[in-house]
């Protein structure tokens, strides 16, 4: 898996797509579980994973953390484990959160928190981590 992280409007998906120009593209839907995405893998077709930061917003009024956390690691790795067996290259992108101002909303603090586990999560879980901004892509891991 790779994971492309950054802000809004940094230059994530171009970065991605000038990479993984055949990638099919999926976007995370609300209540969704992220192993649901193994329905949208094809072998030997790089799948891009998009819309975390709205998915982890509609996961708000749900689970406590600990749990949801456990059950995205787990989709996560069974995941990327299919992914390996289809040859299909797994392609995250994921918004930075974390550098603006503490909002005041508990919620949104909340989300912010959610937003930086499920990114360590990911990054553990990567082979490559790429961080864009300004359109500049550099390799972290």
């Amino acid at each position: 898996m790779q994971l492309f992280i950054g802000g809004a409007c940094a230059g994530k998906r171009d970065a991605v797509t000038a990479r993984f120009p055949d990638a099919v593209w999926h976007r995370l839907a609300p209540g969704q579980r992220l192993e649901e995405c193994q329905q949208a893998l094809v072998a030997d077709t790089p799948l891009v994973i998009t819309g975390v930061l709205e998915w982890l917003e509609a996961a708000l009024a749900n689970a406590e953390n600990d749990p949801l956390r456990q059950q995205w690691q787990g989709d996560m790795t069974r995941l990327c484990q299919r992914a390996g067996e289809l040859k299909a290259p797994l392609i995250i992108i994921a918004n930075e959160v974390g550098r603006g101002i503490v909002p005041m909303s508990p919620e949104q603090r909340r989300l912010r928190d959610l937003n930086g586990w499920f990114t360590q999560d990911a990054t553990a879980q990567a082979e490559q981590v790429w961080y864009v901004r300004h359109g500049l892509v550099q390799l972290i891991k």
